[in-house]
């Protein structure tokens, strides 16, 4: 169970880097490499398959972390990390413009990651651990 709970942050931490990777990123590669424009990764499909793939593995990650550390505010930067996802989502580019939009994604993405690197630490650190290896 231990195992799978690292996995899981592991995961988390990488669907949220990749978010932002593509969020900050993907404008400069198109500039520099245009081919990158005919790859589907530009439309809202993408940021919505990030954010159902994000969503249960952080709480997943998340519950399990604090139930062996008990330290339940990193649920709070998981779940404001998650609502910021999502309200960049919900709102987009119509409403925030595309530098809220990517504003708002990066807040999420630092305050997700955050968490689920402090739950990974806190886990780590666990050495009496009642779960099965």
């Amino acid at each position: 169970m231990k195992n799978l709970q690292i996995l899981s942050d592991k995961v988390a931490i990488g669907l949220s880097l990749a978010c932002a990777i593509h969020c900050l990123a993907f404008p400069l590669m198109v500039i520099l490499l245009p081919a990158f424009a005919a790859l589907p990764l530009t439309d809202e499909a993408f940021h919505i398959w990030m954010v159902v793939a994000v969503i249960p593995t952080s709480l997943y990650a998340l519950s399990l972390g604090c139930k062996q550390h008990k330290r339940y505010q990193l649920i709070g930067f998981g779940l404001a990390g998650i609502a910021c996802l999502i309200l960049a989502l919900v709102l987009g580019e119509m409403l925030l413009g595309e530098a809220g939009e990517k504003i708002l994604t990066t807040v999420g993405v630092v305050l997700l990651a955050y968490g689920h690197s402090q739950n990974y630490r806190l886990c780590r650190q666990q050495i009496d651990c009642a779960c099965p290896e």
